[in-house]
């Protein structure tokens, strides 16, 4: 079963009417900057490991 292109426009056409355009508007940011966000934690936690590594287990201890 797929969608062509009828279905999905009676589709848009009912979100519209349900959500409103600014709703749409302030979501479509929304997801745009938690999109942002995940993307940016994970490039920076490839640098994660390296401290995880060098630190000693919490059920060791170093004398």
């Amino acid at each position: 079963m797929s969608f062509g292109i009828p279905e999905l426009a009676i589709i848009l056409v009912i979100v519209l009417l349900l959500f409103g355009t600014t709703k749409l508007k302030s979501l479509g940011s929304d997801l745009g900057s938690a999109i942002k966000g995940f993307r940016s934690a994970v490039s920076s936690d490839d640098e994660t490991p390296k401290e995880i590594e060098a630190e000693p287990e919490a059920g060791t201890k170093t004398d």
